[in-house]
């Protein structure tokens, strides 16, 4: 099956089962002590669309324990960077009508929270196509050593995925009751 029928397919569904939930705090805490990833440590996220798992608690808890907070900017040629953020500043509406950080500071995340459409037992991810965040990772990998972790819904797991050489493998896949 093509990426953009199983894409097709799995959003239908998705919107389908989409209950408002709110990605596991304690499940993340423990990737993240796994780690030892301190408090000086820089996290990128995503603005939850499109019935996407909710990252917002997660992200003002990890706030108020310090953690540096970014979330990401589209750019030209499908290219993205993530800028600081904090619940206390303004959001702007993209060209794409997702809500983006004012671009003041730049930075590369040390832990980055991807969105997904599904996810397979290799820990492949399905995105909506753009190719955004297979890009980022390539991008920052070469700069840095970066821990990846998808935030999913458990339905939202499939037996195997179809990829290519420009999808990247994920470190871990989280969802409302496992680590992957």
């Amino acid at each position: 099956m093509s990426k953009q029928i199983l894409r097709k397919k799995l959003l239908l569904y998705r919107n389908r089962k989409f209950k408002p939930l709110i990605a596991n705090y304690n499940l993340l805490i423990k990737v993240l002590k796994k780690f030892d990833l301190h408090k000086d440590k820089k996290i990128g996220a995503y603005y939850p669309i499109n019935s996407e798992i909710d990252c917002f608690e997660i992200l003002q808890k990890l706030e108020k324990l310090r953690y540096q907070i970014s979330l990401p900017v589209i750019r030209k040629n499908n290219q993205m960077d993530f800028f600081q953020w904090s619940f206390n500043e303004p959001l702007c509406v993209s060209k794409m009508g997702v809500p983006e950080p004012l671009q003041i500071k730049k930075v590369n995340p040390d832990i980055l929270l991807v969105p997904l459409i599904a996810f397979d037992k290799y820990n492949y991810r399905l995105g909506y196509g753009g190719g955004y965040y297979d890009r980022y990772i390539e991008k920052i990998s070469n700069l840095k050593k970066i821990l990846s972790v998808g935030i999913a819904f458990s339905f939202q797991r499939v037996n195997k995925l179809p990829t290519n050489n420009h999808d990247k493998k994920l470190d871990f896949i989280l969802t409302e009751n496992y680590i992957y």
